[in-house]
This record gives C-alpha cells, structure tokens and sequence, in this order.
C-alpha cells in the first residue's frame, strides 16, 4: 500500500472521529442551550402569573370582597386565579404564545375548569411527599405535542383564602349560586392543594436546534474537507513527490546509470536524503573506478 494512501486512510478515521466526537460534543452543547432556554422561558411565565396574582390579592381584592356578600352574582375578578387566567387568555391572541399554557392544577377546585388531570395530580403527590421539593421539571405529551412544564407547589399561605374555601356555610352565597356547594372546599392553611404549572411548547425551539445543529456539523464537515485536502496537497508537494524523484534516480543508479542525478533539494529531511544519496552515488562511482583501474 503506497504512503499516499495509508495517510488518505489515517485522515478519514481521524475525519469521521473528529465528526463523531465534534457531533456528540455539540449536541449536549446546543440542547443544553436549547433547554435552558425554555426553562428560562418557563420560569418568566410563573413568575409573570405570580405577579399577576400578587396584584389581585393586594390591590384588587380588598375593593371586591366587601361587595361580593351584597352582590347576587359572585366576582370572579377577585379571585387570583382567574385573574391569571383570564390574563393568559388575552396572552394566547398572540400567534407566537397561544400554546404558552398556565395552570393552577387543584385536586378540589372550585372551578371545575382548574382541575387537575391525572399527570398533575401526580405532580402534586409528589410535592405533598416531599414538603421539601420546591419545584418540578420535565416534558410530557399534550394535545398532540411535546410540552416543557415547570410546576411549583400550590400553597394555601394566606387565611382570607378559607372564606370562600372551607366550609359552603362560610363561603360567600354568590359564590355558591355560581359554582355550587361541592367542589373547592375543606382547604386548610398551609396545606398543598394542587401546583402551579406552566407548559410552553419546544417544538419551535427544537427545531430551531436541529437546525443549528446541522448547520454547525456541516460547517465542520466543511473546515475538516478542507484541513483534508491541504493536508494531502501538502504531504504530495513536500514528501511524496520528492520521495518518488529520488526513489527513480536511486533506481537507474541501480542499474548503473552513474549520469542520474538527485539534484538540488530542499534544507528539510527530504533533502537531506537526497544528498545522502548524493554522496553514497559519488562513493559507489569512486569505488568502481578503483574496481575498473586494478
């Protein structure tokens, strides 16, 4: 097998290995990248829905409640959760966040619209187990799409919330007229009533990852074509073409042919054997001269 193609060999394996190695490298990279920014994307959500409900609690509801007695029809806008809710309906008119999706997933909720499905009721198991797990992260499969949720424990922190949820007899009759005297009651302070969940769709972003993945893979695959090539024009200008001139003139002095000649080379190890050959011809001429002369 010539040099020429034990080098093409040995850059190929050295070509895919670096690939490979480059490929696999980049991947956790980019999805690294990729997922930190949907959670980061999350994390901006629950932290927009908690300043949301901050606001009605602080602001809004101390101007409702002492109306909701008087009032026939029960106010929604003085409950938290709808307020968020109702926020993020006006949020999801925006084409790029109609699949941003907020929840206040309870296992006994007064809306019967906040319930929560059996993958969050299973979330809030675990924040009830542990009391010490603040927060949960991962993917799961809704309406027909991959979702990144984060969810935090639901904490029932502040007494006005046992008005309207923990007993029928203390909750507000218009409250009872609206959603009934069945669900959303026997809460207790401090208790975990279902969690905070945020989903936000990775479709976009994941492809978005493909993309750049491919793109960087091909410029790879690229810079490695050409690191390839250089390499070979090199090894072709500077050893293998050299090697071949002297291994052709070594051949006809072989032969006897004393009028070949290296030449001039160049300062590197290259031409260093050829004037090595150089001199080992003068020496072989000497030699055969003394042979003819006896």
């Amino acid at each position: 097998m010539k040099i020429g193609t034990k080098v093409n060999i040995i850059l190929v394996i050295v070509f895919i290995g670096s690939i490979l190695i480059s490929s696999i490298a980049l991947a956790n990279v980019i999805r690294y990248k990729t997922e930190e920014e949907i959670s980061n994307k999350a994390v901006i959500l629950m932290e927009f829905a908690n300043s949301v409900r901050q606001y009605t609690n602080d602001k809004v509801q101390p101007l409702l409640l002492p109306t909701i007695d008087s009032k026939k029809e029960f106010i929604p806008e003085a409950i938290p959760s709808f307020s968020v809710r109702e926020v993020f309906d006006f949020l999801h008119r925006k084409q790029e966040y109609k699949n941003y999706i907020y929840k206040n997933a309870t296992l006994n909720p007064t809306n019967l619209v906040d319930k929560a499905d059996s993958f969050e009721a299973d979330i809030v198991q675990k924040f009830r187990k542990d009391l010490s797990l603040k927060s949960l992260v991962g993917y799961r499969k809704l309406f027909g799409q991959q979702l990144f949720y984060s969810a935090r424990p639901f904490v029932i922190e502040e007494p006005r919330c046992l008005r309207c949820h923990s007993t029928p007899e203390q909750a507000p009759k218009s409250q009872i007229a609206t959603y009934g005297a069945e669900n959303g009651f026997g809460w207790k302070l401090n208790d975990i009533i279902g969690t905070q969940i945020v989903y936000v769709p990775t479709q976009d972003v994941f492809k978005i990852f493909n993309q750049s993945f491919i793109q960087v893979i091909v410029v790879l695959g690229i810079i490695f074509t050409i690191i390839t090539v250089t390499i070979n024009s090199l090894l072709r200008r500077t050893v293998l073409r050299p090697i071949k001139k002297i291994a052709a003139v070594a051949e006809q002095v072989s032969i006897g042919n004393m009028d070949a000649d290296f030449g001039k080379q160049s300062k590197d190890e290259i031409g260093a054997l050829a004037e090595a050959f150089n001199r080992m011809k003068y020496s072989l001429e000497i030699a055969l001269k003394i042979l003819n002369n006896k």
